[in-house]
């Protein structure tokens, strides 16, 4: 098989690599998914869409990212999952001059944010104890999208396009010639030859690209999710990032609560293949009390389900998108849980 272009991954990032090279006339490329579209930690993703970053260049890419969104009915005929809830972000009084300085900069690459005022707050998220807070972002286009859907979506447009997606195909090694990349060996002993390769594999990128002496900084990092019955019909609340308790709160389609935790001081790091997929009881615990101490209000709140995912996670962070040592090669991985936002930039 040849092509002028191989992804490696058909998760979310592969599927936005697909339909992004199509809608630039390059269609003449092969996706290659050991399972199947969105298979992999694209399934376990929060989903949380906002441009509030303290990084200029993924403030930029988040503001792409939500004009796609919100126009996802135009451009892909169907709905993606996205639910334009808002975004708003509470600070403690040590970090207001950064988050004002932060709002200002988002502000210069185009992104729509401002800062709102506690009583504002509380008519959004009613049942909260905003007590502690300082200052608070507010990002009234930001909301939470469907990672599965998304990449369903990118994968159904590319392929339209005439992009090549094959599923239950894994890719085993590059080809190499000298310095340069010139293919794909498969699973099936087939090669996929192409001048191009786009490795989009997230938290399996390491070590599949390790014998070849490209050193891509990932850890795997285990994450946590925990759904709660509120108790209480909390309608299109915003998500709500507490920077003073180091937890996310956004609603659920069928009108649960989805808690994450911000903390990360203390990584787990773990093995995608291998690790347990619901919170186990220490988090339930912790759990427990951020949310019961945040969200007082919440009549009768009751833990419903849980489960875990991994997070491809570089040293700062952020994203490795780069061409490598290897002519030809490109890297798309290290997200580091931004990767929904950030996907179709």
């Amino acid at each position: 098989m040849i092509a002028d272009v191989a992804i490696i991954g058909g998760g979310l990032e592969g599927a936005a690599a697909a339909w992004a090279l199509s809608q630039r006339g390059v269609t003449d490329v092969v996706v290659l998914e050991r399972n199947t579209v969105g298979s992999g930690m694209t399934g376990k993703s929060s989903g949380i869409v906002r441009c509030h970053y303290g990084v200029s260049s993924l403030a930029a890419m988040a503001t792409v990212g939500l004009e796609v969104f919100e126009k996802a009915e135009e451009i892909f005929g169907d709905d993606i999952g996205f639910r334009q809830t808002g975004y708003v972000v509470g600070v403690g009084p040590q970090d207001v001059d950064s988050l004002r300085k932060s709002l200002a900069a988002q502000r210069s690459v185009g992104v729509q944010t401002e800062e709102i005022d506690a009583a504002e707050v509380a008519k959004l998220w009613p049942w909260a104890d905003l007590s502690p807070f300082a200052a608070f972002g507010w990002e009234p286009r930001g909301g939470y999208g469907d990672a599965y859907q998304t990449a369903q979506a990118f994968a159904v447009a590319a392929r339209a396009a005439g992009v090549r997606i094959r599923q239950g195909v894994a890719a085993t090694e590059l080809v190499l010639d000298g310095d340069r990349v010139t293919g794909v060996r498969t699973s099936d002993g087939d090669i996929v030859s192409a001048g191009t390769v786009v490795i989009a594999t997230g938290v399996w990128t390491q070590p599949f690209l390790a014998p070849y002496g490209v050193d891509v900084p990932i850890r795997v990092v285990r994450e946590q999710i925990v759904l709660i019955s509120p108790g209480v019909d909390v309608g299109r609340v915003p998500v709500f990032s507490d920077l003073v308790s180091l937890q996310y709160i956004r609603p659920d389609v069928n009108g649960e609560i989805l808690f994450g935790n911000s903390d990360l001081s203390d990584p787990q790091i773990a093995d995608p293949d291998r690790y347990v997929n619901r919170a186990d009881e220490a988090f339930v615990d912790l759990t427990v009390d951020r949310v019961g101490t945040r969200f007082p209000g919440f009549p009768d709140p009751a833990i419903t389900c849980s489960y875990a995912g991994c997070y491809d996670a570089t040293p700062d962070w952020n994203p490795v998108i780069s061409t490598t040592g290897i002519e030809g090669l490109i890297v798309a991985a290290g997200f580091s849980g931004h990767g929904v936002k950030i996907a179709p930039a």
